[in-house]
């Protein structure tokens, strides 16, 4: 009997050189076991973002600074408050007198759209275009217009100079404050000063407006809330962006027939 002993390099030669060592090496690797324990939680596979903490969402940054001069104006009504509004009305008279009056602030607070119509007249760019600028003012005055009657309404306060009741909050300065947020977010990235010179002129609407013994201090303060309120709230919820892409993206046309003799047109829209 003939015993054969292959060394260990000529066996590695003979598997090299072998079909079986070729085949080897084609094959690919075997796949890890799929994981199917979460295979339902996403089955259509997007992406899924981590939801952010409501102290941190646009909501919350855009509501916070009206909902606290919207209630600083309320904890002072009449005599209420650490410096209430009999407070405020009493240094008024003593640093202005009584019985005057002015329309100045009739006209002045609608002075920020001005100065936004001037600047874009110029040339500056706001940060919307002008359809969905034009859909962002006519929201915002829809929010704000029908908040204020309701509160108006609803809270039946007495004017200083006892003319009605519907004292707060003032509609005056709600829409001035309006203005001016829409000419701060509009035009901040080209300079600050647009919006330190609307909110100058929103702020001298609400003193006119308790100079003319029209509104409370609570009115006016809370007046500035509504008006800051209704215009973030309007860029918030818009995101119709008509203005920014042709329609003929959306709408189309296509000829048909049906059986029963005729033809004509379908007119076939799809909105985003």
């Amino acid at each position: 009997m003939i015993f054969i002993r292959f060394k260990p390099l000529c066996v590695a030669a003979l598997l090299l050189g072998s079909p079986l060592a070729s085949l080897a090496q084609v094959l690919p690797p075997p796949a890890a076991p799929i994981d199917t324990t979460h295979k339902y939680e996403n089955p259509a596979g997007y992406p899924t973002t981590a939801k952010k903490p409501f102290l941190k969402s646009k909501l919350f940054r855009a509501s916070i600074v009206p909902a606290i001069l919207i209630g600083y104006g309320a904890s002072t009504i009449n005599g209420h408050g650490l410096y209430s509004s009999y407070d405020v009305k009493s240094d008024i008279n003593h640093l202005f007198g009584e019985g005057r009056h002015t329309h100045v602030d009739d006209f002045l607070q609608f002075a920020p759209y001005f100065e936004l119509g001037g600047v874009l007249l110029a040339g500056v760019e706001s940060h919307n275009d002008r359809v969905n600028l034009g859909l962002v003012i006519l929201k915002s005055e829809v929010i704000m217009l029908s908040s204020v009657f309701m509160v108006k309404t609803l809270t039946g306060i007495q004017r200083p100079d006892k003319s009605d009741m519907l004292s707060f909050p003032s509609g005056h300065t709600a829409q001035a404050f309006l203005a001016a947020s829409i000419v701060h977010t509009e035009l901040r990235d080209k300079s600050p000063w647009y919006g330190i010179g609307a909110y100058t002129i929103a702020t001298s609407v609400g003193v006119l407006r308790m100079v003319n013994d029209k509104h409370w201090q609570s009115d006016v303060v809370a007046g500035a809330g509504f008006g800051i309120l209704s215009a973030h709230l309007a860029y918030l919820t818009h995101r119709n962006r008509w203005g920014r892409k042709a329609i003929g993206r959306d709408v189309g046309m296509t000829p048909m027939w049906s059986p029963g003799g005729g033809t004509g047109l379908a007119l076939t829209w799809r909105p985003r």
